[in-house]
């Protein structure tokens, strides 16, 4: 399947001043499937070696030997001499080895023409816990997610559709008759999220969503349940990771929607739930929206840290633990929570072109679902609807204290552009990117 961020890892071989590059990602958003792809087909030369087996790897980098000798002895242990030109090394699994995370400083100072990929499973996690020092400096950091919707197209053959939405949303102008077309894929991205595994069921089915295999989501889920006893040694810190993950849907449905403590046990304190929110948010299983108090340039500095919104880092997983299958999403009948599960998917879209998640909460009710600052427009409010009626009296209150040059509205509605509002289709999230906030 083909993944965005191969474009990423083009642009690291090519640059001129060499660093590791280290890949993160929520388990099983496919990050070792596109690293391997591109190892085969942009290099000569190419061995991959995986911690969890290669462990006698492990024990080099453990021993007391110098970096040079740890280095010159790491070719003969895995028979690969990646010094030699057009050649690349992937590790995976790399957090089973502090000692050779930490010496990627060292290939990076004194071999900076040898090319290495590292990957790992709740390898963020790793890092933020690291005994070791980390090498600052010296390694790229590239982050990859669940499939967004343009690539969840792109696997369904749909590049002239993806053509017509980018198309309609820079004019302002009507899908027409591709409207429908557009929402029916957007509820079968709903059904499977955005991991491969589950795309790729979904695919072999024929799109068929009333005979798609919803187990290979509850696999996944069950896999994210085992890393948070596996991959955690105090069992006390397991059981509140696994709280704060369950208590998400409640979480959302609140009035206020913000995280509470409280929600997850009575008299629960911040300092007693900050660590293993902290492993969930490295673990890329959630994603947080920050609360800004004053939408000014730069937002992040008017971020009051106490408040804050937690989504599922893939819609698709959302929606089996709240066990909606295909009838419930398809006919609508997600009751409740379709705000909060559309809100969701607008949250993985958004983090997946590489968005900082943020919202804005003023007084009384008023409160827009996130904020986007671009170079040409400044701050831009967006309002999210799960439903074609939208009416929005936050923006308006919005509209009224701060002035935006326009507002955007994401729902079942069309392409369009009143009253100041740019109307964006729901399937049509991953057009606001990089390249829409930095346009002229």
């Amino acid at each position: 399947m083909k993944r965005k961020i191969y474009e990423d890892l083009m642009n690291w071989k090519n640059t001129k001043v060499f660093k590791p590059l280290i890949i993160l990602g929520v388990r099983q958003c496919g990050k070792t499937y596109i690293i391997d792809e591109f190892c085969k087909t942009s290099f000569k030369h190419y061995k991959k070696i995986n911690l969890l087996y290669d462990v006698d790897v492990v024990k080099l980098f453990a021993s007391n030997d110098s970096s040079e000798k740890k280095y010159n002895d790491l070719k003969m242990l895995i028979d690969f001499d990646f010094d030699q030109e057009d050649s690349i090394l992937f590790i995976d699994e790399i957090q089973e080895s502090e000692e050779l995370i930490s010496e990627l400083k060292f290939f990076n100072e004194k071999h900076s023409n040898v090319r290495i990929i590292c990957a790992g499973s709740l390898l963020g996690v790793k890092l933020s816990r690291l005994n070791k020092p980390f090498p600052v400096g010296k390694v790229t950091r590239l982050y990859m997610y669940p499939m967004d919707f343009e690539e969840f197209l792109i696997a369904f053959n749909q590049q002239s559709l993806i053509n017509k939405i980018k198309e309609c949303f820079l004019k302002n102008e009507s899908m027409g008759t591709l409207h429908n077309k557009a929402i029916d894929y957007y509820k079968k991205y709903l059904l499977s999220g955005g991991m491969p595994e589950s795309v790729k069921t979904l695919i072999e089915c024929g799109s068929d969503c009333y005979n798609y295999d919803l187990s290979k989501l509850n696999d996944i889920i069950e896999d994210y349940q085992n890393d948070m006893s596996h991959h955690v040694t105090n069992s006390s810190e397991t059981l509140k990771i696994r709280n704060i993950y369950n208590s998400l849907p409640s979480q959302l449905q609140n009035v206020s929607k913000k995280f509470q403590y409280s929600v997850i046990e009575t008299d629960a304190k911040s300092r007693e739930y900050a660590l293993p929110l902290n492993w969930l948010v490295e673990s890329n299983m959630v994603q947080i929206c920050k609360c800004v108090k004053l939408p000014e340039k730069p937002l992040l500095g008017f971020v009051d840290s106490d408040v804050f919104k937690v989504y599922y880092s893939d819609v698709g997983i959302f929606n089996r633990l709240l066990n909606n299958d295909a009838k419930t999403i398809l006919l609508d009948d997600m009751k409740i929570y379709k705000g909060i599960i559309t809100e969701n998917y607008v949250a993985n879209q958004l983090t997946a072109n590489g968005i900082d998640l943020l919202y804005w909460k003023g007084n009384r009710d008023s409160e827009v679902d996130f904020l986007i600052t671009t170079a040409r427009d400044g701050i831009i409010p967006i309002e999210v609807k799960a439903e074609e009626h939208t009416q929005s009296k936050s923006l308006k209150v919005y509209n009224e204290l701060y002035h935006p040059k326009y507002m955007i509205r994401i729902s079942l509605k069309d392409f369009g552009f009143d009253n100041n509002i740019k109307s964006i289709p729901l399937y049509a999230v991953f057009c606001i990117n990089s390249k829409f906030l930095d346009a002229d």
